[in-house]
C-alpha cells in the first residue's frame, strides 16, 4: 500500500536508535518481509488506549508512548470482533483483558490446534490448550489460529495446492525462546507456504498465524506504513528515539 501523507509524516517521527529490525526476503518465489526481535527486547502489545478507546492505528500507538519512546516496528496481531475487542486471550502489562477460547470453532481462529504468543523474558508461542493447563506467566500474551508450525511440523490441515489465497502475518519462535521473528507476505499466499517460510526459512520451532487481508507492517526504518481500516490488538518493538 502507498503510504499516505500522515503515515509519512509517522515515518519521519519514528527513527528509532537500534539496528533495523526489519528485512525483505523472497522464499520459494514471494516476497516477505521479516522483522527479527531477540530477547531481551521492549516488545509489547497494545489494545486499548489510555482514553479507552482502542489504539487501532499506528498513528495513535506513536502518539501514546511515553518522551523519548518511538516504534521500530508494528503490526497487527491477532483476531478481533467489529468492536476491535481481541477474539482471544490477551494480556496487558500483566493484566489478562480477555479469557483464553479453547473450543473449535469456525473461521481461521477456531482451526485447532490454534495458540498463544507470550512475551515475558523470552518468547513462545504455545498451543491454546497446552496454555490453559499450565498457565504460563506473559507479560503480555495473544492468542490466535491456526498454528502454522508445532514443535517442528506443519498444521494438519494445510494442504499445498489449497486455493486459499491472502495476505497473511504471523509470529514464529525459536526452540530457544531467544528470537522472534515477525512475517508478513507481500502477495498472496497458502497456509502451507505461509508456514513453511517460518519452518524451514526462518527455523521457528512453533509459529502462529496472527491474520489475513487486515495485515499490516509499519516499519519505518524500510519507509513503510500500511494504512488501512482500525486494528484491534497490535504488536511491536519500542526503541528509545534518537
Amino acid at each position: 500500500m502507498k503510504p499516505t501523507l500522515e503515515a509519512l509524516a509517522l515515518i519521519a517521527l519514528a527513527t528509532p536508535a537500534l539496528a533495523e529490525p526489519c528485512r525483505d526476503l523472497t522464499h520459494d518465489g514471494t516476497s516477505y518481509t521479516v522483522c527479527e526481535v531477540t530477547a531481551p527486547a521492549d516488545l509489547r502489545l497494545w489494545w486499548q488506549a489510555p482514553d479507552g478507546l482502542p489504539v487501532a492505528t499506528f498513528e495513535r500507538l506513536q502518539a501514546g508512548l511515553a518522551p523519548g519512546e518511538t516504534i521500530a516496528f508494528a503490526m497487527n496481531a491477532g483476531m478481533y470482533h467489529p468492536d476491535r475487542r481481541p477474539v482471544g486471550l490477551y494480556v496487558e502489562n500483566g493484566t489478562q483483558a480477555a479469557p483464553i477460547v479453547t473450543r473449535e470453532g469456525p473461521g481461521n481462529f477456531g482451526l485447532l490446534p490454534n495458540g498463544v504468543f507470550c512475551i515475558a523474558n523470552r518468547f513462545a508461542v504455545i498451543e491454546s490448550r497446552a496454555y490453559a493447563a499450565t498457565g504460563p506467566e506473559c507479560r503480555f500474551a495473544t492468542q490466535s489460529g491456526p498454528m502454522l508450525v508445532i514443535d517442528g511440523a506443519l498444521h494438519p490441515r494445510f494442504v499445498p495446492d489449497s486455493d486459499s489465497l491472502n495476505t497473511r502475518n504471523g509470529v514464529g519462535v525459536s526452540a530457544d525462546g531467544d528470537t522472534a521473528w515477525f512475517a508478513i507476505s507481500n502477495a498472496p499466499v497458502t497456509f502451507h507456504a505461509f508456514a513453511r517460510l517460518f519452518r524451514d526459512e526462518l527455523g521457528a520451532a512453533n509459529a502462529l498465524y496472527l491474520d489475513g487481508s487486515v495485515s499490516r507492517l509499519f516499519a519505518p526504518g524500510l519507509g513503510r506504513a500500511d494504512t488501512g481500516a482500525p486494528m484491534g490488538p497490535i504488536v511491536g518493538l519500542v526503541a528509545q528515539a534518537r
